[in-house]
């Protein structure tokens, strides 16, 4: 083909043929066309023809694009095969009872040692609780691993009696000890503050699996069942006295290093009012999977409230205390404004604060929630006294 016809063909074409037949004719012709042609070409250019791109920007644009691509697949293909990123449905988030045993009974050869109970202590009462903790998962026959997380100043070793309580801890109830640093926060002493030191047990890689729990409660009846629960980075139980958020009482936790580190991205990034629970919220709130808070986050404030409803999730069925305190696992001392059970109060303030007798349908006097209520204040001092000591107990 002369120079000269390929110049009328162009004339004649779209911009975009132009184009690739400008670059097929320019890679396969054999002789450069002369000045005067190619001062005839720009002069065609430059009156409203593109102009072709150079054969290397095409290429190095061609490179990007499937660098770009390959790039973005990659990215995406490692995002939603990690486990611990995955977007849980929300139709499987939801948790029975029914369905947790399920899952408990259908494990065989279970190794323990990939499970574990864990507690946190920042001062010399919460790990007397934390004892207590202890001291009912042994007694109940848990079969999971136990960790203490404490602060890395004491010592089992030496004369103080938190030293004894640890041995204790360790002796008797099968408790392994961790020293951690204890993480405070600045322009903020409460012990709120502290308790960014419980969600230590995400980083506790060593178990597949463990069950963080606050020990301002009561453990009524084992809970390895939860150890078994489908694969999720968490399980909460809705705290059903507020509205729209999970509670951090108790949350079963795949620990996993890179969801620490989140975690302590958060804290360090909080406001002045988030702690543990605002924070597990912000992070898990959307895709973790839901315990049933009637088995496993009553708080004993139920049973100083007139309403029901919230507790039950249903408006017609019956508040019956007794079967409500035979049905849950764990009880946590959450009762404002009575004070937490191992604090001194006075039977004015006992009296005054305890629940109220009702009547029942048949007119009748019936005191059995404050008689359950009692019931639990009281064991939980004969408990204190049996496990930590005389000295513990409030005058």
């Amino acid at each position: 083909m002369s120079w000269e016809r390929l110049q009328i063909l162009t004339l004649m074409m779209p911009a975009s043929k132009y184009r690739t037949l400008w670059l097929d004719s320019w890679s396969y012709k054999a002789v450069q066309p002369s000045d005067e042609e190619s001062t005839k070409i720009e002069i065609i250019e430059y009156s409203g023809m593109i102009r072709p791109f150079p054969r290397t920007l095409h290429r190095a644009t061609r490179l990007l694009l499937v660098l770009l691509v390959f790039g973005t697949l990659i990215y995406s293909g490692l995002y939603l095969s990690v486990d611990y990123r995955r977007k849980i449905p929300q139709a499987n988030r939801v948790l029975s009872e029914s369905h947790i045993n399920a899952q408990a009974r259908a494990q065989l050869d279970i190794n323990w040692s990939n499970y574990a109970y864990t507690q946190y202590v920042t001062d010399p009462t919460y790990l007397r609780n934390s004892l207590m903790i202890f001291e009912s998962l042994h007694r109940l026959g848990s079969k999971a691993d136990r960790l203490m997380m404490h602060p890395e100043q004491w010592s089992a070793e030496s004369n103080t009696s938190e030293a004894g309580l640890l041995r204790k801890a360790r002796d008797v109830y099968n408790v392994k000890l961790q020293p951690v640093h204890v993480k405070r926060f600045e322009n903020d002493g409460s012990t709120w503050a502290e308790s960014f030191t419980k969600l230590f047990a995400f980083n506790q890689t060593q178990y597949q699996r463990v069950i963080s729990l606050d020990s301002d409660a009561t453990v009524l009846q084992s809970m390895d069942e939860l150890f078994f629960l489908p694969r999720a980075p968490v399980a909460m139980p809705r705290a059903y006295w507020i509205d729209d958020s999970f509670s951090t009482q108790l949350v079963v936790i795949e620990p996993s290093a890179l969801e620490f580190e989140r975690i302590q991205h958060a804290f360090e990034h909080r406001t002045m009012i988030e702690f543990d629970m605002e924070i597990m919220n912000q992070l898990y709130g959307q895709d973790c999977l839901i315990l049933p808070h009637r088995r496993y986050d009553l708080v004993t404030g139920e049973f100083r409230s007139k309403e029901h409803d919230r507790y039950l999730g249903s408006s017609s069925e019956i508040w019956d205390a007794r079967k409500v305190l035979e049905e849950v696992s764990y009880l946590h001392f959450s009762d404002w404004p009575y004070p937490k059970p191992w604090s001194e109060y006075s039977d004015v303030t006992h009296a005054k604060l305890q629940p109220p007798c009702q009547r029942n349908s048949l007119d009748e006097e019936d005191c059995s929630t404050r008689d359950v209520w009692n019931q639990i204040y009281l064991d939980f001092m004969r408990r204190r006294q049996e496990v930590c000591g005389s000295k513990f107990i409030p005058d």
